[in-house]
């Protein structure tokens, strides 16, 4: 294992071969004699979080792309596994910290390091220790940085004046006022002020229901309430809708039952923000269908029954099943052009699922702007490597990246940003605790758009 010392640079493929930007570079951090709290920033070209999406921390353990993420690692109190191809060209450098976790100074440390490891075996180490600060409360660790088209590992041990909320505004990130009583962990980065949760006799109910109906879910219910409390929402009510593409490329998928066990996984989502137990699913492809809800009574065998009522189909049209969706909660609107505001008592978390590109993108980006203005949020998710695109702009990414989708993440022309994507491998390629995480990455934020823009009635 190759020893590092402060300010020492080294190339990773050096240490890691030419394979490095995959995901087998995993960073582990390990401190003793006190707490401190760690995260990574992803930067831009001038050293800036342009995206607050990419500071990977507790409360938000993986980045959009899926190139940095929390994971475990035996040793270390805090490891980040990169995939550092999958970063977009605007990150530039990700920087590790570390912060103390309520008083003292890091001069109180014993000892630390910072390892590089090809998955969980070391291959290079940087330690540091108390010695190296004085009265600084927050340090820059490490850096991984682009730099002539390669990836470099620098270690840097820079105190800081500060706790974490000083180390993300110096980055250009934002930090919210924390209303709350003081407590000993980081300001977070989500609103404070959310709308009240369902009736408690009602969710009391609900969970008797859900252990007589469908013992299945009570781990996932479980989990998805710790994700929602660590974002602040849980307490939170909303309606939630799954959006299923049926097109033809999705056959080993749904055959597979990985659809099935998603759509219980989004249905326990569910249970923790309303009390009825169910979700109003909607199927695409070329066209638009709505089965009966997916609920605790049928939800065993639900997705195998709705897709032999509705068979696959041939085409993919994101547009039209956006606008079915905006149809059914706001029938005033009938889908078509919105530049007011709608207002409603609750949001809808609109979770879509599909394989690959929609040949309707102009709808498509119609129907997102439009429904800018209502109380819907859409998570997409993208799965597998995507359809060969007939945009002739995007043709040569569509086979590794859904081009698209992250183009509707960042769409210009809306009220609010009401939008999040990431891809995944298959459905199942998170765990649960991992992809309700991933879930939260933005909603919370959302809700304070939509509040205060009218969205959302006053709490």
């Amino acid at each position: 294992m190759t020893t590092l010392t402060k300010g020492q640079r080294v190339p990773l493929a050096s240490l890691f071969g030419s394979q490095y930007s995959q995901n087998q570079l995993r960073i582990g951090i390990a401190a003793q004699g006190m707490t401190l709290d760690f995260a990574c920033f992803g930067l831009d070209a001038h050293g800036k979080l342009s995206d607050e999406r990419y500071m990977c921390f507790f409360n938000q353990p993986h980045t959009p792309c899926g190139g940095i993420a929390l994971c475990q690692i035996a040793g270390d109190a805090i490891s980040f596994e990169l995939a550092l191809d999958r970063l977009p060209n605007t990150i530039e450098r990700l920087v590790l910290t570390a912060s103390v976790d309520g008083t003292g100074h890091l001069s109180g440390l014993t000892s630390g390091h910072v390892r590089l490891l090809n998955q969980n075996q070391p291959v290079a180490k940087f330690a540091f220790s108390g010695a190296d600060f004085s009265q600084e409360r927050a340090v820059m660790l490490a850096e991984v940085y682009r730099k002539a088209g390669e990836w470099r590992f620098m270690a840097v041990a820079q105190g800081f004046n500060g706790g974490l909320d000083a180390l993300v505004t110096y980055f250009g990130g934002t930090v919210l006022e924390n209303t709350s009583a003081p407590a000993p962990t980081p300001t977070p980065l989500m609103p404070a002020v959310l709308p009240p949760g369902p009736d408690l006799k009602k969710r009391l109910s609900l969970e008797k229901r859900i252990e007589r109906q469908a013992p299945q879910l009570l781990s996932l219910v479980k989990q998805a309430g710790v994700s929602l409390e660590k974002v602040g929402l849980g307490q939170h009510s909303a309606k939630v809708c799954l959006i299923l593409d049926i097109s033809g490329s999705m056959k080993s998928l749904y055959r597979d039952g990985l659809v099935q066990k998603f759509a219980e996984r989004i249905l326990a989502l569910a249970c923790k923000f309303d009390d009825d137990g169910e979700i109003d699913v909607f199927l695409f492809g070329e066209n638009v269908h709505q089965p009966k809800p997916m609920n605790l009574d049928n939800c065993a065998g639900w997705v195998q029954a709705a897709i032999a009522k509705y068979p696959l189909e041939g085409d993919t049209r994101y547009g039209r099943a956006i606008q079915a969706v905006r149809r059914f909660y706001f029938p005033d609107s009938t889908g078509l052009e919105r530049k007011t505001v709608l207002p409603a008592a609750l949001p809808i978390y609109a979770m879509f699922v599909t394989d690959g590109t929609t040949s309707d993108k102009p709808m498509t980006e119609k129907q997102l702007r439009w429904s800018s203005y209502e109380p819907i949020f859409w998570q997409f998710m993208g799965i597998g490597k995507g359809k060969k695109s007939r945009d002739k702009k995007l043709a040569a990414y569509a086979d590794s990246d859904f081009p698209f989708l992250e183009n509707l993440d960042q769409l210009d022309g809306r009220l609010i940003d009401n939008a999040n994507y990431f891809c995944t491998a298959s459905p199942d390629a998170y765990s649960d605790d991992q992809l309700y995480d991933l879930l939260m990455t933005e909603y919370p934020a959302w809700i304070k758009l939509a509040r205060q823009q009218g969205l959302l009635d006053p709490v």
